[in-house]
């Protein structure tokens, strides 16, 4: 198991890892989504595509994750592969590779990873709305000034 770096040939397992996992940072809604394919949402393809993306990899890849800048663009992880600590180890690592204050863009209702990102030492800075194939959704930009002591 490695984090490593993406590769054009990774492209099609990224794709279908955010198929599989898009929807779920908005299963909190009180409306249900209909999941548009990345390659289809250019806009969220061009973030990602702008971005330096990281990859985990064990027997093929089964997460990845995305900075530009202060930002964490994104973090995915393939649902057959959660609860190994891919996801908690890929943010850590994403940390790592992004200046201070880091950032991050997380539905409102999301309450289970703003609680993790709480620990590292994120705080809500603001709230807005944005929108997810057509549909307004409640975002938190949520803003880590410094090294979180828990996050050690």
């Amino acid at each position: 198991m490695m984090i490593r770096d993406y590769r054009p040939s990774d492209f099609e397992e990224i794709m279908a890892i955010y198929a599989q996992s898009k929807l779920d940072e908005l299963r909190f809604e009180p409306k249900k989504f209909e999941l548009l394919p990345l390659e289809k949402d250019e806009k969220r393809l061009q973030s990602l595509l702008a971005s330096r993306i990281f990859v985990w990899e064990a027997d093929g890849i089964t997460g990845y994750g995305a900075v530009c800048q202060n930002d964490i663009e994104s973090l995915f992880v393939h649902p057959r592969h959660r609860g190994q600590g891919i996801g908690s180890t890929m943010f850590e690592y994403l940390l790592t590779e992004v200046d201070s204050p880091a950032r991050l863009y997380v539905a409102k209702s999301n309450a289970p990873a703003i609680a993790l990102y709480r620990k590292y030492g994120f705080s809500v800075s603001r709230e807005f709305e944005t929108s997810y194939n057509g549909r307004a959704v409640m975002a938190n930009e949520m803003v880590r000034m410094s090294e979180a002591p828990d996050s050690q």
